[in-house]
């Protein structure tokens, strides 16, 4: 792992801009746009990709337009690939994530998983921009 080197400046300050861009597009629902632009940043990467930590939030936001978007099977493996770059593991929006495509996806144990390690890690207040019946689905699987 690259824990202790940092991405040249330039290199942060470029993939920051795009994301940026993708962001303003991803707000206004453009996300097949927004994913030009996420993809744009992943691909400036080194490699190994997943040894940085810009991959975790890079990839996040590429996930996230695929689940806004319904692309929930490329949603996922986004996600599960996601979960080998720096601080992925315990970051309560990539298990929210997860959580919400293996339910989409009909893999309900492993959605009820990854959306109690969501609501471990951030409460309730994460599920409050989503569906409710995530959050309705969770708790018929455990005493929240």
């Amino acid at each position: 792992m690259h824990e202790d080197r940092q991405l040249p400046d330039s290199l942060h300050e470029q993939l920051q801009a795009l994301c940026a861009n993708g962001d303003k597009l991803a707000e206004a629902e453009r996300y097949s746009e927004a994913l030009v632009h996420y993809q744009a940043a992943w691909k400036l990467l080194p490699e190994p990709q997943n040894d940085w930590e810009a991959a975790t939030w890079v990839l996040a936001a590429i996930a996230d337009a695929l689940f806004l978007s319904g692309q929930f099977q490329e949603a996922r493996a986004t996600l599960e690939y996601a979960m080998t770059c720096p601080d992925a593991l315990g970051n309560p929006f990539l298990h929210l994530r997860l959580g919400q495509v293996l339910f989409e996806t009909g893999n309900d144990d492993q959605a009820a998983d990854q959306l109690m390690r969501a609501y471990m890690g951030a409460g309730e207040e994460i599920f409050a921009h989503d569906d409710p019946r995530y959050l309705q689905f969770l708790a018929t699987r455990a005493k929240l």
